[in-house]
């Protein structure tokens, strides 16, 4: 293209210079414009149709708009309702009359069998000093003649439970502490013959029940060698011990289960 041609080209002339104009690519932008001014056209005569159609479809029947009409209303005055009636006044009856009876008390005499008078009138009307009619005196009730006691409610029995602690704050103890048991035990306990025959020596756990009062039941051997005697020994000494102190829980005396162990051992020979 000539430059004296360039200024009054069209941009797609420019574009395709020196190219193929007949494949198409040319013609599609050259007509391009046209093309979208056309489609809008077409456009927006359906559209105004669709409208015109519409409207035309809808004439005569539609219904007047007709605007409410607003009422001006006056409250009418709340009647007030009138005062309650005041309660009439109670009346008071008067009391019953209750039947009085004189009654003069029986004298008793000294050293005379005078029976006094017996009079089952009496509980029906009050005592007094004149005779009155009136109705019978039914407020109170005179006590049974039978059965004593009865309608009396009893305070409840305290249940002394027998049954021992197993568990409590201070133990049971023999009289005088340990240097007393350790005198108890020199004195009484005996080395039985067929434990120092074959050698057996050992700890015997002793069980047994100490009561409120000390005393010793329920004695049995719960642990230590079995062979020899021994536990048999052990359980001798418990019964042969006597009274102990109690033991005490919440401040108080009480029975229980105490666990004493006696020591058997053989001298050894210097």
């Amino acid at each position: 293209m000539e430059p004296n041609q360039i200024k009054d080209a069209d941009i797609l002339d420019i574009l395709f210079e020196g190219r193929n104009k007949e494949y198409g690519a040319y013609e599609l932008r050259k007509t391009y414009n046209g093309r979208i001014v056309k489609a809008m056209f077409v456009t927006g005569s359906v559209i105004g149709l669709l409208f015109i159609g519409g409207y035309v479809a809808g004439l005569g029947k539609g219904k007047p708009v007709v605007a409410p009409v607003i009422r001006d209303f006056e409250l009418a005055n709340v009647k007030e309702p009138d005062k309650p009636l005041p309660p009439p006044p109670a009346i008071k009856l008067p009391p019953p009359q209750v039947a009085m009876q004189q009654f003069t008390p029986p004298k008793i005499v000294k050293d005379q069998d005078v029976k006094p008078p017996v009079n089952d009138e009496l509980d029906k009307v009050q005592i007094g000093t004149v005779n009155k009619a009136g109705t019978p005196d039914v407020g109170i009730e005179t006590p049974p003649v039978s059965g004593a006691g009865a309608n009396v409610v009893e305070a409840p029995k305290k249940v002394e439970d027998d049954a021992p602690f197993m568990r409590v704050e201070v133990d049971a103890s023999f009289p005088g502490g340990a240097a007393a048991w350790l005198r108890f035990l020199n004195k009484n306990l005996r080395y039985p013959d067929d434990a120092m025959n074959v050698g057996v020596a050992g700890t015997v756990m002793v069980q047994f029940i100490v009561d409120k009062d000390g005393n010793v039941s329920d004695v049995q051997a719960i642990g230590g060698p079995e062979q020899g005697g021994l536990r048999e020994e052990a359980i001798r000494v418990i019964k042969k011990s006597g009274k102990w102190t109690p033991a005490l829980q919440n401040g108080r005396y009480v029975k229980a289960y105490r666990r004493q162990p006696v020591t058997f051992q053989v001298a050894s020979e210097n």
